[in-house]
């Protein structure tokens, strides 16, 4: 029987909207053998996870998404079973959370002058814990009723190009995999099939990735077949996860919809232990 395996999901401490704990115990709750935290440049939720895990029969798979740049296009970058304690990776985030917090503030100073009233505390209330993004900011306009979703926001205010847009400090693509590797951790690239520049996801091929993350929720069934085959052909281990943020069906959680079975995490823990074992 397959033990379902989300291997990517968001909690408080970046974008999602659950805490760890309410993430674990969701997983339980659907039968979900093992979830991997992947919150966005932060392995802040991660403890909380592991401790939520004590009261509840679900696997925590230690992860991250790191956002890089790669010929000004975002990509993004999974990364699996590192050392958790290696001083390189901390110091990196910190560096890449500062960023994101001074690019809040000049998105809202941005605001501020285009008419919407807007403050950082706002925007600190709703993030948490959690490390500033976009999606905070959107949804602290939606609280002010400037837009009706966060869709909107981005649509008119926040995404590249739009009149409150700043942009941030980035990895490039072989920072972020070096990086990973480097913390004795696997790279995967993230969501495939949403990359525009089909010839970046090529060259990540070449750049010693470990994986792909075939299984998506925004993949489409041909996505699928075509990223197998391609990991199968370059011999890549195959995730997948649901991307999940908070989003419901009819009050469920969509946590787990999206998966892989748990032979694909003994696939990740393994080969993380040889690059640990290199390391050492």
């Amino acid at each position: 029987m397959c033990k379902k395996s989300d291997l990517h999901v968001h909690t408080t401490f970046s974008d999602g909207s659950l805490t760890p704990l309410e993430v674990v115990k969701w997983a339980s709750n659907k039968d979900i053998h093992a979830i991997a935290i992947t919150d966005h440049d932060t392995i802040e939720g991660i403890e909380y996870a592991i401790e939520g895990s004590k009261l509840y029969d679900v696997l925590i798979v230690p992860g991250i998404e790191i956002s890089c740049m790669c010929e000004d296009e975002e990509i993004h970058l999974l990364g699996y079973y590192f050392d958790l304690l290696d001083e390189k990776l901390l110091e990196k985030l910190r560096v890449l959370k500062n960023s994101r917090e001074t690019r809040g503030e000049r998105i809202i100073e941005k605001l501020n002058k285009l008419g919407l009233v807007l403050t950082l505390r706002e925007v600190h209330d709703i993030a948490g814990n959690g490390v500033i993004g976009r999606p905070h900011v959107a949804r602290a306009m939606i609280n002010r009723k400037y837009v009706s979703s966060v869709q909107e926001a981005f649509d008119k205010y926040l995404d590249k190009h739009k009149p409150a847009y700043v942009d941030r400090y980035r990895l490039s693509l072989k920072e972020g995999i070096s990086l990973i590797h480097q913390a004795g951790g696997v790279a995967v690239i993230a969501h495939p099939g949403l990359i525009k520049n089909k010839r970046i996801f090529y060259d990540t091929i070449k750049m010693r990735i470990d994986g792909i993350e075939v299984i998506h929720s925004k993949h489409s069934p041909e996505d699928v077949l075509k990223y197998e085959q391609i990991a199968n052909e370059n011999n890549l281990i195959i995730t997948g996860g649901s991307d999940f943020h908070g989003d419901t069906i009819d009050d469920i959680p969509v946590l787990g919809d999206y998966f892989v079975d748990y032979s694909q995490v003994e696939l990740l823990y393994n080969k993380a232990k040889l690059y640990r074992e290199r390391r050492d």
